[in-house]
């Protein structure tokens, strides 16, 4: 799907209820739950979103995600996540909403006739190849205005941190044989300045590839019936045995649990 990249749609379905430990969320997203369950969880608490519910995560937070399956049935959820860049476009649209208090943790709205059609009809665009990026940008600005006019407002744009930059520039080509000098090369940037930024903020090239990696992986086996090996490679693992090693210790069990 050729979606502008501002805006990018996701349906997670499966029948294996599971748990996604240590979730980053990079940029605003608004899900709606289908069938099944979803709870987020924080030390301070857990927040559990059912069928025909609405949950907006904000971007720059972290959870443990847990999707619970129905008995029997599935877990599905359709989730249209926004960068910061489409933030600012929103706001530079409709600026009375920039003074409005902003998320700070997740949320929740009821999914509602008025809901479902608004999100329904960018969905739609997001998924129709013949559809413009400029209508698709259109669209997706539909639904941060029906949920600000509810009182639901997403952070404006601020300055990403240099492990929010190389976690989206890997995003964008995972199975890219990324190296501290193709990313510092990408970002005009030395080895040891890159470094440097990076080391402040507590991270490296490599965890970042890494995490970006997986977390890429983990939105496939979610969404897509691909082969866990096809998964890999398209992850940047040559090696099967690798890619179910790391994902086994990056998120407490094996690719293929997700394979029903």
């Amino acid at each position: 799907m050729n979606s502008p990249p501002g805006v990018a749609a996701l349906t997670i379905n499966t029948r294996i209820s599971h748990t996604v430990r240590t979730l980053t969320v990079r940029d605003d997203l608004v899900g709606w739950v289908i069938s099944g369950r979803k709870r987020l969880c924080t030390p301070h608490g857990d927040q559990q979103f059912c069928a025909n519910e609405v949950f907006l995560i904000p971007r720059s937070t972290q959870w443990d995600v847990i999707n619970e399956a129905d008995p029997g049935g599935a877990y599905q959820a359709r989730i249209i996540s926004f960068a910061p860049q489409l933030l600012e476009q929103f706001f530079g649209r409709f600026g009375q909403f920039a003074a409005a208090p902003v998320l700070r943790s997740c949320a929740m709205t009821k999914a509602d006739e008025a809901f479902m059609a608004t999100f329904s009809h960018t969905l739609a665009a997001l998924e129709d190849p013949l559809v413009s990026n400029a209508v698709r940008e259109h669209r997706a600005q539909e639904v941060l205005l029906l949920l600000a006019e509810r009182g639901l407002v997403f952070t404006p744009m601020s300055s990403l941190s240099w492990t929010d930059r190389v976690y989206r520039l890997v995003g964008q080509r995972p199975e890219f044989d990324w190296t501290m000098a193709s990313v510092s090369r990408a970002f005009l940037l030395t080895a040891s300045t890159l470094r440097r930024r990076l080391v402040e903020e507590g991270t490296s090239v490599s965890q970042c590839v890494r995490e970006a990696r997986l977390e890429t992986s983990m939105a496939l086996l979610q969404s897509s019936n691909l082969q866990v090996s096809e998964i890999a490679a398209r992850c940047g693992y040559n090696s099967h045995s690798r890619f179910s090693a790391a994902f086994r210790q990056r998120f407490g069990y094996a690719p293929s649990r997700l394979r029903s």
